[in-house]
């Protein structure tokens, strides 16, 4: 029923050009959008707010083009996962990816508490891969069969980075005082 809703919602935005029917999308995805980039940037939340936006604006921009062959949730989640890889090849130009993972677990420690920020520290150690296929099965609840959409990998590739993931996550907590009860 609510992919119906936000298939209704898109036709509203697309053939009637209503804004507020837009609006009723962003809030209802917003969190769990900005939620996604908090857990790609380890933390960083006013980067994460400047991704989210910047994934509605193209969202908004390209909503002709959604042709729905996915759920939209789906389709607006491989719109942030392209943004987050655009702005990290940005990154890359200029800084490598080592200094900006860096500078966000300085921040992440300067902000978080307790397991936050252990959890940030354990996702900060994993691939960029690993960390986006954990992100989005264990902390936004898809399945395997979205993410493989969402980021362009075979299902297969998408377990193989899961494992390894938790693999790697699980040593970083038990090196860390956590004892897995």
């Amino acid at each position: 029923m609510g992919q119906i809703n936000d298939i209704a919602l898109v036709a509203q935005v697309v053939v009637l050009k209503n804004t507020r029917a837009f609006d009723t999308l962003v809030r209802k995805y917003q969190s769990t959008i900005r939620r996604f980039f908090l857990n790609q940037t380890l933390g960083d939340t006013e980067l994460s707010d400047d991704l989210a936006q910047e994934t509605f604006i193209k969202a908004y921009t390209n909503l002709a083009s959604f042709k729905n062959l996915s759920s939209f949730s789906t389709w607006l989640y491989r719109i942030a996962y392209n943004v987050f890889y655009d702005y990290i090849r940005g990154r890359k130009e200029t800084s490598g990816l080592e200094t900006w993972e860096i500078d966000a677990a300085y921040q992440t420690e300067q902000r978080q508490t307790g397991e936050h920020m252990d959890i940030y520290r354990g996702l900060c150690q994993l691939k960029e891969a690993e960390r986006t296929c954990i992100t989005l099965f264990f902390m936004e609840d898809l399945p395997i069969d979205k993410i493989a959409v969402i980021t362009g990998m075979p299902a297969g590739t998408v377990k193989s980075h899961l494992s390894r993931g938790k693999e790697k996550l699980a040593t970083f907590l038990k090196q860390n005082g956590y004892d897995g009860k």
